[in-house]
Parts: structure tokens; C-alpha cells; sequence
């Protein structure tokens, strides 16, 4: 099990999302803190280490510290914003 820490430009951008779009990112995060990292895809280039997250047209990216056990959860935005 994981521990989720959102960065504070995150937690803006989730709380102004539809109720809709809060519960479907709110059930892919609970899959990252359960450790589900099934068709995540690592980013490249600036993004290098990083990771994204699918929940319908929106982007969860996230930095996974292995040893701290640790997702920090940097931005979800929709996907024409996203990166």
C-alpha cells in the first residue's frame, strides 16, 4: 500500500473538476495507492521519471518514490492540457 501526497497545483486542479470526473480520477487514485500500475505509461523528455495515469480524458502524473512508498501525485488536467 502506498501513501498518495497530492502538490498543491494538483489538489486546485481536482477540486474544481464535475463531481463525475472527481469520482472517476478518485477510483484511479485509490488504484495507486493499492499499487495497480497496470497500463500506466513512464513519460519521456522533460518528464523523464514520471508517470501518467488514464481516467477518461483526464491525466493523473505522478513521481513514484520505490523506497518511501511513497506517489506523489503532480497534476491531472485533461489530456489536451496535461503535458
Amino acid at each position: 500500500m502506498f501513501n498518495i501526497a497530492f502538490e498543491q497545483e494538483a489538489q486546485k486542479e481536482f477540486l474544481k473538476l464535475d463531481i463525475v470526473s472527481k469520482q472517476l480520477i478518485g477510483n484511479k487514485i485509490i488504484d495507486l495507492q493499492n499499487g495497480n500500475f497496470s497500463n500506466d505509461k513512464s513519460l519521456k523528455g522533460k518528464h523523464k521519471g514520471k508517470f501518467r495515469k488514464r481516467a477518461g480524458s483526464y491525466r493523473i502524473i505522478y513521481l513514484k518514490e520505490n523506497n518511501l512508498l511513497v506517489i506523489a501525485i503532480i497534476r491531472i488536467a485533461h489530456r489536451k492540457e496535461v503535458y
